[in-house]
C-alpha cells in the first residue's frame, strides 16, 4: 500500500520536477563561471556548485524513479466505511481526551497543507494501526516512550 498517491500528491511532484529542470540552466553557468576562475582543484566555488549540481540531479532522479512505482488512487471510489489511503480522520487520544485531525496519504506526500487535517503516512507508527478501523475502534500506537490509545471518531 505504500505505493499509492493522491492526485494532488502526484501534481505536487510533478511541480517540484519541473522546478528542477528549470533550476538545471541557472547551475549550469554557475559551474562555466566557477570554472573560469582557474584551478579546479582548489576552486571552493566550482566543487561547492558541482555538489548543487549533484543534489539537484539526486533528487530529480528520486522523484522520477518514484514516479513510474506510484498509483494514483482516487479518494472518491474508496469506501468511506473504515479507514483506508486518503481517509480524513478524527481521533481521540483516550490518556488526555486531544483530538487529532488527520489526513492518511502516500509517504511521498507528508507536507504541509492549508486544511485543518494533519497529514500522516498510511506506513507510519499512527497511519499503520489505523487501517481497517471503523468508528468507535480503538488502536493503540507503539510510541518510543509509551504506548497511546486512540479512538475513531470520524471518517470522511
Amino acid at each position: 500500500m505504500a505505493n499509492y498517491i493522491t492526485r494532488e500528491g502526484m501534481r505536487r511532484l510533478h511541480k517540484r520536477m519541473n522546478k528542477l529542470i528549470k533550476e538545471r540552466p541557472d547551475i549550469i553557468k554557475q559551474i562555466v563561471q566557477a570554472r573560469e576562475m582557474g584551478d579546479l582543484s582548489e576552486n571552493a566555488e566550482y566543487k561547492a556548485v558541482r555538489e548543487k549540481q549533484r543534489n539537484l540531479e539526486n533528487e530529480y532522479n528520486y522523484i522520477k524513479r518514484r514516479i513510474e512505482k506510484l498509483q494514483v488512487l482516487d479518494e472518491a471510489t474508496i469506501p468511506k466505511d473504515a479507514v483506508r489511503f486518503g481517509a480524513r480522520v478524527t481521533l481521540k487520544e483516550l490518556s488526555n481526551n486531544k483530538i487529532l485531525k488527520i489526513r492518511l496519504v502516500g509517504v511521498d506526500e507528508v507536507f504541509d497543507n492549508n486544511d485543518e487535517y494533519e497529514r500522516k503516512s498510511i506506513a507510519s507508527p499512527i497511519g499503520k494501526p489505523m487501517i481497517g478501523k471503523k468508528v468507535g475502534d480503538h488502536f493503540l500506537v507503539k510510541a518510543p516512550i509509551r504506548e497511546r490509545e486512540f479512538e475513531i471518531l470520524n471518517i470522511k
